[in-house]
């Protein structure tokens, strides 16, 4: 452990760790053994990181001349061995972020200036492309790829074996060889505790924002006037109003050749 490195108050460090100057360990960060964490990196407290488990060193990004940008990670996250998360690029963010109460399973990786928020679920061998927003809640299913600067929407599951390459709205299920939208998760909702009425009413929504009458910014404000004091419609509407440089995930067919 380099001298410089801040740690906190019941931080247990196995054997085999490898500390940098930069990093800082809050109260009660477990690392079980065989962790490397490096450059301008914080671990929030009480995280557990498990074994072979690489956090803060260079992004895989070609214009990367050693600036100093940073990664920090919330507080009571778990990362299983042989994750991966990348500091920011000053061509980005600076920052990658991960929020809190998030679970990492093994393999998967935290490309550079990602956004990760609360009480996300990566599972085994995802990939996060740089610049990629997941938000709170959403569940990625394994070895599933996130195209660079894709947003997830909150509450949203993607299901295993699937390349997103668009934007997918909060609440949403896609999966697909290419992803697609197949609903709402709706097994996510209930467990969530979303309430009847609103399931009722996110599904409404959902139909008529994907309908084939009207043009999409017709349907967004047709839709926006029937849900104005929905919370969780407006969340869809806002999302997809919102500046991207992605298209929309929509409906569609999930075979084998995502068409």
């Amino acid at each position: 452990m380099n001298p410089g490195a801040e740690i906190g108050r019941d931080v247990q460090i196995g054997p085999y760790c490898v500390i940098g100057a930069n990093a800082v360990l809050e109260d009660g960060v477990q690392l079980t053994s065989h962790v490397v964490i490096d450059g301008h990196t914080t671990v929030g407290a009480h995280t557990v990181i498990h074994p072979f488990v690489s956090l803060g060193l260079s992004p895989q990004h070609l214009k990367y001349q050693g600036e100093p940008t940073k990664l920090t990670i919330g507080h009571h996250n778990v990362i299983r061995e042989h994750v991966t998360m990348h500091v920011g690029t000053a061509q980005g963010r600076t920052i990658t972020r991960v929020g809190n109460h998030c679970f990492f399973m093994v393999g998967s990786h935290v490309a550079h200036d990602c956004v990760v928020e609360d009480h996300v679920i990566l599972t085994n061998s995802v990939a996060l492309g740089g610049h990629v927003h997941v938000g709170e809640y959403a569940i990625i299913g394994g070895l599933s790829g996130v195209h660079q600067y894709v947003r997830i929407g909150k509450h949203a599951m993607i299901g295993g074996v699937t390349g997103v390459e668009k934007d997918v709205i909060p609440y949403a299920l896609a999966m697909g060889n290419r992803a697609k939208l197949t609903g709402l998760n709706l097994v996510g909702l209930k467990r969530r505790g979303f309430s009847r009425d609103d399931i009722r009413s996110l599904r409404t929504a959902y139909g008529l924002l994907f309908s084939q009458g009207g043009t999409m910014a017709e349907r967004l404000n047709e839709v926006s006037d029937l849900f104005a004091g929905h919370a969780g419609v407006m969340d869809i509407i806002n999302f997809i109003r919102e500046d991207s440089s992605r298209p929309i995930c929509t409906p569609g067919a999930t075979n084998g050749n995502g068409a």
